[in-house]
């Protein structure tokens, strides 16, 4: 058995890292790595892997965007998130997009090994710890349900903005952000309000009172 492995990441000692470890695992083959989401989807037409590890900070697409775009095209791919976002939310997010796993970059390699074979062999894999935040994430959203206040005055502003139209660039400038620090904001207010594109979430904004 080979697996053969492709990684996105965009810093250069996460590749070192695991091109060192993998050394010592002949059974998992790593076929290419890349530091680009443009990149990544150019190189997957010549060499689809059998398991990806997918890093959700990407420099030009994220991980939660660019998720739904390769299983639509390669949905025999197994996906690995590898990230350094200890958050339910994004494990969450990133699960319901079809993702297999969800790894810390703060793993022991053992756990790294075994949670690419895990996906490989078509097994979910989290860890104990993240698995009990999402549990209690999901606990407290069913007894409260969504409240406006999850959203901060910021994230209401740029929710606005999104729902009247304007681009990243454009709220930007209106708010005095970077187009990179808009995209953050939306990013987490899709994460919050379980949106997986701009369209659902403008419907639940207006629904939900929290734009107009």
């Amino acid at each position: 058995m080979t697996i053969n492995l492709i990684i996105a990441d965009d810093h250069p000692i996460v590749i070192d890292g695991l091109q060192r470890v993998l050394v010592y695992h002949q059974d998992i083959c790593l076929i290419g790595h890349y530091a680009t989401g443009e990149a990544l989807m150019a190189g997957l037409e010549g060499h689809a892997p059998d398991v990806l590890l997918l890093d959700i900070q990407m420099p030009d697409i994220t991980g939660d965007e660019l998720l739904p775009v390769i299983l639509k095209k390669y949905p025999g791919i197994k996906v690995l998130v590898l990230t350094n976002f200890d958050s339910a939310l994004y494990a969450n997010n990133m699960f319901r997009r079809g993702a297999k796993g969800y790894i810390l970059k703060t793993a022991e390699t053992e756990t790294l090994i075994a949670a690419i074979k895990t996906v490989y062999e078509g097994g979910t894999f989290i860890e104990t710890e993240m698995q009990e935040k999402i549990g209690k994430m999901n606990q407290q959203h069913r007894a409260s349900g969504f409240s406006k206040t999850a959203l901060t005055l910021r994230e209401k502003e740029v929710l606005q903005l999104i729902v009247d139209g304007y681009t990243a660039a454009e709220i930007g400038a209106k708010l005095f952000l970077s187009p990179g620090t808009v995209k953050n904001y939306r990013n987490n207010i899709m994460l919050k309000l379980d949106a997986e594109n701009t369209a659902v979430l403008v419907k639940k904004a207006l629904k939900l009172g929290l734009a107009q």
